[in-house]
């Protein structure tokens, strides 16, 4: 089935004016609903929105291919939209994305159709199909590119392997050889991607290699046992479970199918490496199916190792901080005090919000917390201690501290009864999960919290509170300085969500001087930029100064990444800036007695927890965003005549 017989003139926009992530989607779903592909828009919708929430699909090189594959889909069907100005997708390489392919796949699509899908991932790999996309005009020019670019594409089991000295047998005999396996959720877009990128980077550093591809249509090109047994390296890129067991005693490199598509030749090169220890398959367990699901690479640092389940934990815990948060906000609005029954301010729906949002989500916060580090480290089985443990962190009152010892203590200890139960008798290993693991880990667990580490963890709980509550004058303001400052680091990486824990716990005890500082120094980083770019308006292209309103938007509503983008192709100069921005901003916060009482939300809570000190507030973040933007702008280069040439001639 040819590309055209899917993507036709119905299901193109060539002028998409979205100018957010989910804005393009939208208008990609609506077009489709539009041509008569889908039979539920909103199950499509959530589908591919849940999709994004797995990885994100923009690949790079300004491209983004949302896909799912539902039953709400009649038949299978691509839509493609266009934005001359970009728009921020979150791509691999934090560039704007301006061509869209949004696919559609029915449940149980037909191979041919699954062929289909996948040959367009692989053409949209080649630079010459992207160019040229990127300056067609119509829907019919659309068409003919891709028709071209089908017509010339190699079949699959052409494309699964690469040979550079394939007609020179002595130089064929002797280079290295390497073999890849990709697969992702769907099995529809980056599982090809990733194979073209291998094999693309695999030819240009004159490595022979082959690729297996686990897709929607089942497993092409799969790996023979001569194939391994001769590979010197193997890559697996995926995130769902792959058949690893296979590669015992080879060179495994397991990395998500993203950083397949993102960094072929860092992979290419780790594969080829002497020095790293062979891959074992444990005997009842795929280690191979752990790191493909988790995205773990054989050799991590104990640091990377911590940090990645910590924050499998606070993931998972912020949407209960989150509503839990707008919810307290709310109930502030009736009143400083109209949750308490014996209060002049007492209300009974704001009442009922508190309960909802302190009593019951933030109450969740630290089991939740514990029990996806802990199943983080112990897949399931880790979940129960680890919940466990978070209650007992609050009854002992050891808090957010507590909280983090019991995920780390329960999913460790559930994984030391996994391997010495390893070795019972195969009659009994209905048992393990049902009774064995639970019974075991959560009492060990238990014990461990109320007698070894509460009692501890409490008194430092309970130190770093007092130190807090105490602090005024110059010393609230370093603390403001320091939590804003953090919040501009990395925008949204490992400093950045230290500060936000940080700032939460306190939050949960009472004291919001953290959070005000968070989320005032968070929300600078995207208005500075905007401010920047209006200021300085000849330091930035014509496509960078169409992010100004998105970046205001993001800003006031305390989302730091807007500020990725212009971070990531500028580091030295932007980051420093904002962090000067964002520190100056949460110091002036706390120094003026700021106190937002909600942990998301940016300006929308600001007015409902605060009232009495909103200016304060919007006049701290108001020069910290001036400060950040003019020593931003003031330190960023002009354009080059490339860079204008490039973005004028995207605007033609």
């Amino acid at each position: 089935m040819r590309i055209t017989e899917l993507l036709t003139r119905d299901t193109i926009a060539m002028d998409i004016d979205a100018t957010t992530k989910d804005g393009v989607i939208d208008t990609l779903v609506d077009q489709l609903d539009q041509a008569g592909i889908l039979s539920d828009k909103a199950a499509f919708k959530e589908a591919i929105f849940a999709r994004e929430g797995q990885s994100t699909t923009g690949i790079g090189e300004g491209i983004a291919i949302p896909h799912a594959k539902v039953a709400a889909v009649k038949k299978p069907a691509i839509a493609f939209g266009k934005s001359k100005e970009g728009v921020d997708y979150q791509s691999l390489d934090g560039q704007p994305a301006h061509l869209f392919f949004m696919i559609a796949a029915p449940e149980g699509g037909a191979q041919t159709h699954l062929d289909a899908l996948a040959k367009l991932s692989g053409i949209l790999m080649d630079d010459n199909v992207r160019e040229a996309l990127l300056h067609a005009e119509t829907p019919e020019e659309v068409l003919a590119i891709i028709d071209k670019a089908d017509d010339e594409a190699p079949d699959e089991d052409e494309e699964a392997s690469v040979d550079p000295a394939a007609d020179n047998k002595e130089t064929a005999d002797n280079e290295p050889y390497v073999l890849g396996v990709t697969a992702c959720p769907t099995g529809i877009a980056h599982t090809y991607m990733a194979k073209d990128a291998l094999l693309k980077q695999a030819k240009k550093m004159g490595v022979k290699m082959k690729v297996e591809t686990n897709g929607s249509s089942g497993i092409k090109n799969r790996l023979t046992s001569e194939d391994i047994e001769k590979a010197e390296g193997i890559i697996v890129a995926a995130d769902v479970h792959v058949e690893t067991d296979r590669f015992d005693g080879k060179n495994v490199v397991q990395v998500p199918v993203a950083d397949g598509i993102k960094r072929p030749g860092e992979l290419i090169d780790l594969a080829l490496a002497t020095d790293r220890t062979p891959f074992r398959a444990k005997e009842g367990h795929s280690k191979g199916a752990q790191g493909a699901a988790g995205g773990k690479t054989e050799k991590q640092s104990v640091g990377k190792t911590i940090y990645k389940h910590l924050m499998n934990g606070v993931s998972n815990m912020l949407p209960l901080v989150i509503a839990g948060g707008i919810l307290m906000a709310i109930a502030f609005m009736f009143g400083t005090n109209s949750f308490d029954p014996k209060s002049s301010d007492y209300n009974a729906f704001a009442e009922q919000l508190w309960n909802i949002g302190k009593n019951s989500a933030f109450a969740l916060i630290i089991p939740i917390l514990a029990a996806f580090i802990a199943r983080s480290i112990a897949d399931k089985p880790g979940m129960a201690a680890g919940l466990v443990g978070g209650m007992l962190a609050i009854s002992g009152d050891s808090g957010f501290i507590g909280g983090i010892i019991a995920g780390f203590l329960a999913g460790y200890l559930t994984e030391g009864i996994k391997a010495m139960t390893r070795r019972m008798p195969q009659s009994l290993e209905g048992l393990k999960p049902t009774l064995i693991y639970p019974v075991l880990s959560v009492t060990i667990t238990g014990l461990l919290m109320i007698y070894v580490f509460n009692p501890p963890a409490s008194w430092i709980n309970h130190l770093l509170l007092n130190g807090l509550n105490s602090l005024s004058g110059t010393n609230i303001m370093l603390l403001g300085l320091v939590i804003g400052a953090m919040m501009a680091i990395d925008m949204g990486g490992p400093f950045n969500k230290a500060a936000y824990v940080f700032a939460t716990a306190a939050l949960t005890e009472g004291n919001a001087a953290p959070i005000t500082a968070a989320m005032v120094g968070g929300m600078v980083p995207p208005i500075a930029i905007a401010l920047a770019m209006i200021i300085f308006k000849r330091k930035f292209t014509k496509a960078q100064r169409g992010s100004i309103v998105p970046n205001f938007v993001m800003g006031a509503s305390f989302i730091t990444e807007g500020a990725i983008p212009f971070a990531a192709a500028d580091p030295l100069r932007v980051i420093p800036s904002m962090m000067v921005g964002s520190g100056v901003a949460g110091a002036i916060a706390l120094a003026l007695g700021s106190s937002i009482r909600a942990p998301h939300g940016g300006i929308f809570v600001i007015f409902g927890t605060d009232w009495s000190h909103s200016l304060q507030t919007l006049l701290a973040i108001i020069i910290g965003s001036v400060i950040g933007a003019l020593i931003y702008g003031l330190l960023k280069r002009k354009p080059t005549a490339d860079e204008i040439e490039a973005s004028e001639s995207m605007d033609e």
